[in-house]
């Protein structure tokens, strides 16, 4: 009886993309919220000036 691994990699790339996708769609939405809604530069969002301030502010 040959065992077929053929389902669990399957299964293993879908995750694997759901994971990708749903960091995209979390840096997106974070550049969103922080370059539009907050009228920052979009790419402040990667800076770890922006997260140090983040996190202090939350914090407090």
């Amino acid at each position: 009886m040959k065992f077929n691994s053929k389902p669990i990699f399957r299964a293993l790339f879908w995750i694997a993309l759901f994971i990708v996708l749903a960091v995209v769609l979390f840096a997106v939405g974070l550049m969103i919220g922080y370059g539009v809604v907050g009228g920052q530069s979009t790419f402040d969002i990667f800076k770890p000036e922006t997260w140090r301030h983040i996190t202090d502010y939350i914090s407090q």
